[in-house]
């Protein structure tokens, strides 16, 4: 592939020594669209011809990237539920602390009634709380999730692309390989 493709990418390429890190599916599709914008135009078309190696090379690189992006994917799932869990148990905890509290508000016979008021809300509250958080965690996720799918729905679509172009470009080489085999006898005639 060319140095302007790489470019996106930043920084110096790495050593011999050094591994190549994973380019990531954002950095792929840039790459692609870079190939394309800058491949050579057929005469009298809004085709262009691109090297079949570096457009698969870039796939390549999409695919070994893929299972990064899904791992990234499951760290984010994996975080929900770490969270959900956390909420629970501070849910918990306030409940508890907020029956601990009614229990010894309830043991002062003046203030029985008031006591149970106050703790049956502050379990109301933080019951509610914790539906909040957990409604918070789980839309936080599913957004993360919606954006992870767009961008696997955009590799599939930039490959589709990519296969329909290949197979206009391959017509197009063999019309032009069958037209440099044609034998014109009138043009010999002329001469």
């Amino acid at each position: 592939m060319s140095d302007p493709v790489r470019s996106r990418r930043g920084g110096a390429p790495p050593t011999a020594n050094e591994p190549k890190p994973a380019p990531t599916l954002e950095e792929c599709l840039l790459d692609l669209q870079d190939l394309i914008e800058h491949a050579r135009s057929m005469p009298m078309s809004a085709s262009v011809l691109v090297s079949r190696d570096d457009v698969l090379g870039i796939i390549d690189e999409a695919m070994r990237g893929l299972p990064e992006e899904i791992q990234r994917a499951r760290w984010l799932i994996k975080e929900r539920d770490q969270f959900l869990v956390e909420a629970r148990r501070d849910a918990n905890l306030i409940i508890e602390s907020a029956r601990a509290q009614a229990e010894r508000m309830v043991e002062r016979i003046e203030i029985v009634r008031e006591a149970r008021r106050i703790a049956d809300q502050m379990v109301f509250d933080a019951e509610s709380d914790a539906r909040r958080l957990r409604n918070e965690a789980e839309d936080y996720v599913a957004g993360q999730l919606l954006k992870f799918e767009e961008t696997l729905e955009d590799i599939l679509a930039v490959t589709r692309r990519g296969r329909s172009r290949f197979a206009i470009q391959k017509e197009v080489e063999e019309e032009v390989e069958e037209d440099q085999d044609f034998f014109d006898q009138d043009y010999l005639d002329d001469e």
